[in-house]
């Protein structure tokens, strides 16, 4: 009865931090760029009264033995990268990446962080930047006098002035990918939509958008929104919340066993 009231407390700790998982996923089912977290678990050490394998005799062994599990814990939540849909803003400066890649982010700090988000905004000195003011990189530094301002698929950042009618280049955006032999799983998620690098994800490839390093495309005009499904959040928090009140059951019967022990005269 001790392990039945360990196991089912480990069980409820983990059912726990699932439903923590989801209401972060749903609470950022509209943050631009978002992807969502699976939460994966493993059973903690077996208690073996009889090993299988075992010899059952001169000439016989146990099939299957007799092992006792000691609960569950969360192991990781890993970051689903599925593409999140298009939304049309009208706005020049946002941009979304159609296939593989993040946009390169230099923290404050001075350091390159990557992200997904693409709704750009521009500074008083005319730089691209993040809604917290992070700039893009390679820093594009747009005229104040812009009249119009076309990002093409392959990252190209040209404006226009008044009055003249050939544009400019202001410079190209390049793109990270830890999709090659890299695993994007592994980066670290640090808030505002950024990542950072790990000895997990391994080091990314940089280049243009639409090139040969496996890079997806720029489209002008849109933002790439979360790849959260409410509809899958909803059955993965009833399914969680089943199985944490199923423990607390377990949790309850194990305590009526203990009160009839107790209640036993000698």
């Amino acid at each position: 009865m001790i392990r039945a009231l360990y196991s089912a407390a480990s069980g409820m700790n983990a059912q726990q931090m699932s439903i923590d998982n989801i209401a972060n996923n749903l609470a950022n089912a509209s943050t631009v760029g978002f992807k969502a977290r699976r939460t994966q678990f493993q059973d903690l050490l077996y208690q073996s009264f009889l090993q299988p394998g075992a010899a059952a005799g001169a000439q016989t062994i146990v099939p299957s033995g007799l092992q006792l599990g000691l609960g569950a814990r969360p192991a990781a939540n890993s970051t689903i990268f599925t593409q999140g849909s298009f939304q049309q803003t009208g706005n020049p400066l946002d941009l979304v990446i159609q296939g593989k890649g993040f946009f390169q982010i230099r923290k404050t700090d001075g350091t390159i962080a990557y992200s997904r988000a693409g709704n750009f905004q521009m500074d008083r000195d005319g730089n691209l930047v993040t809604g917290n003011g992070d700039a893009l990189e390679p820093q594009i530094a747009l005229n104040a006098q812009a009249q119009t301002t076309t990002i093409a698929q392959d990252g190209t950042v040209s404006y226009t002035l008044p009055g003249q009618s050939t544009s400019q280049v202001a410079g190209q955006i390049q793109l990270a990918n830890f999709t090659n032999f890299t695993n994007p799983g592994g980066l670290n998620s640090v808030g505002n939509g950024l990542f950072l690098p790990t000895d997990a994800s391994g080091d990314p490839t940089i280049g243009n958008p639409g090139g040969q390093e496996g890079m997806g495309t720029l489209q002008q005009g849109y933002v790439e929104t979360s790849n959260v499904s409410v509809v899958e959040e909803f059955v993965n928090m009833i399914t969680s919340q089943r199985a944490y009140e199923a423990s607390t059951k377990v949790v309850k019967a194990a305590d009526e066993m203990y009160q009839q022990v107790n209640n036993v005269t000698p």
